[in-house]
Formats: C-alpha cells, sequence, structure tokens
C-alpha cells in the first residue's frame, strides 16, 4: 500500500481493481507511435489501468476519492469488454488501516462514470444499498444531475446502479467544495460535472486531475482521450492546474496510472520525482 504523507494529511492508495481499455480511446487523436513510448500497450492495443481509490486522513477524518470498481456489478460481457480482470479490495485494505467502510467521513467523486462509482454501492438480498453508510458523497451539481439524467452519449457510463441507494447521502456544490486543506474545483472536460482536487498544508500542495490527466502520459495538455465530451475545456484545464502545480513544486497524485501513484514535474515539465506503483 503506497502512501504520501504531508505535515497534517497522510494519502494511501487502495485497491479499487483494474481495467484495460482501449489505448487509441485513451489518446484520441495522437499517434500510437508516440504515445506507445510513454506507456505500456498488450497485444489487443489495450492499456492497463487501474481504478485505485486514494484515502485521505485530514482534520481527524476519512475521505475516500472515487470509490473504485467494486464488486459482483459487472457482469461477463462487461468483464471482458473493459478489461477487468480484478474487482476491488478496499474492504480488506481498509482492514488494515483498523478502518471499515463505515469510518470513511466522506467519498470524494470526482466525476461518476462506473470505473468511480461502481464502488458506491452494493446489492444486498435484491436491493442496492450504499458501500459507505456514514459518509456525505460530494461531487459537483452538475454531475449529479446527469447521473440521474444522462443523454445519449454519457447513458452508458451513467448508471443507475450506481447511484439509487445512496441518493440521501450526495451533497452536491456549484463551483468550489472544501473542508481543511482539502478543495475541490468544477473543472468540466472529461465530463461537464468533472471536478479536480487540490490538497494545501503546511506550505505543500497536492494536485489530483482525475481524468483531465489520468496517466502521466497524459501529461501533455493536447493529449486527451476520446471519451472526453468537451476536450477543449480539458485542455484548457490541464495547462492551468499543469502551471499551478508546477509553480507550487506540487505532487500530482492518480486514480488510474498503472505505473505512477504520483509524481512532480521539474520547469520543463520532465518528471523528477515519483511514487511508484508497487507491482
Amino acid at each position: 500500500m503506497e502512501k504520501l504523507e504531508l505535515k497534517n494529511v497522510k494519502l494511501s492508495w487502495l485497491n479499487g481493481g483494474v481495467t484495460h481499455l482501449d489505448g487509441g480511446a485513451m489518446f484520441g487523436v495522437v499517434p500510437k507511435p508516440l504515445w506507445s513510448r510513454k506507456y505500456g500497450v498488450n497485444e489487443n492495443n489495450q492499456i492497463e489501468l487501474r481504478t485505485d481509490p486514494i484515502l485521505i486522513q485530514a482534520e481527524g477524518k476519512n475521505f475516500l476519492v472515487e470509490s473504485g470498481m467494486g464488486n459482483g456489478k459487472l457482469n461477463e460481457k462487461q468483464k471482458r469488454n473493459f478489461g477487468v480482470l480484478e474487482e476491488s479490495s478496499i474492504e480488506s485494505d481498509l482492514k488494515e488501516l483498523d478502518l471499515k467502510p463505515e469510518d470513511i467521513d466522506y467519498v470524494l467523486m470526482t466525476h461518476m462514470h462506473f470505473d468511480h462509482a461502481c464502488g458506491l454501492t452494493k446489492d444486498v438480498n435484491g436491493e442496492l444499498v450504499s458501500v459507505f453508510p456514514n459518509a456525505k458523497i460530494v461531487t459537483s451539481q452538475i454531475e449529479w444531475d446527469e447521473m440521474r439524467n444522462p443523454n445519449i452519449r454519457s447513458k452508458s457510463t451513467y448508471w443507475k446502479e450506481n447511484w439509487q441507494g445512496i441518493e440521501q447521502q450526495v451533497e452536491a456544490f456549484e463551483k468550489e467544495w472544501s473542508l481543511g486543506p482539502i478543495k475541490m474545483v468544477h473543472t468540466g472536460g472529461h465530463s461537464d460535472g468533472h471536478s479536480i482536487m487540490i490538497i494545501e498544508d503546511d506550505g505543500k500542495t497536492i494536485v489530483h486531475m482525475a481524468d483531465i490527466m489520468p496517466t502521466h502520459a497524459h501529461q501533455n495538455p493536447l493529449w486527451v482521450m476520446a471519451y472526453d465530451d468537451f476536450p477543449m475545456d480539458s485542455i484548457s484545464e490541464k495547462q492551468k492546474w499543469l502551471e499551478y502545480g508546477i509553480s507550487k513544486d506540487a505532487w500530482f497524485t492518480f486514480y488510474h496510472d498503472a505505473v505512477y501513484r504520483a509524481v512532480k514535474f521539474d520547469n520543463d515539465g520532465r518528471i523528477k520525482e515519483t511514487i511508484d506503483r508497487k507491482k
């Protein structure tokens, strides 16, 4: 279990499962000879993408960033299509930290696509119930609205199984939400309601850009996913927050990256420090 600690904030990466998605879709119009130099690809043109929530402990509270793939939410066809070779083991990881799902105070959802939201609910005797029953689930109002009323494009990723059973726990915000050292900022881009997260603690900074920079290989502002609903917004927001983070010597953290948990970039955009994911 990899960790990143500031003075008053501790981050721990939990095992939320893994997907393997088409590399071309993940890098959009970028030619494969370019992106494949920076990120591994298999014989099916798929790249490995973790879905690993980050546990943040700060202010005496337990925050979870995203919820992982969950367990038993996907049928065999979906597992095959999304390359899901491993489901979540968040509960056992929490146990290692002397925690239970009931101990999570906040679940911070940068957006609610299935690969981020499947772990929010589970089936108990034919009824969908919350995995984190005592948590407030935080996401942008735009995201929450589209989650429940998806359009013709987004209905393939916003599933009712991932929001039915948690409605009373959701705390939706407009532009920003903050508590202690943690701030969520609505950016749009990947989805209309997509948000990022900033942590500021004792002069140190962490920037979590979620799916506008899903892996270290997406650092180039122009390298955006074909999955992005508003790619020009992804480009401008990524550029803005990269500049902000680099100016602060920030750690950039990841939910999806199969290589690094976090990286620092120098002023020329080169990786200068990493926290590697243990295989």
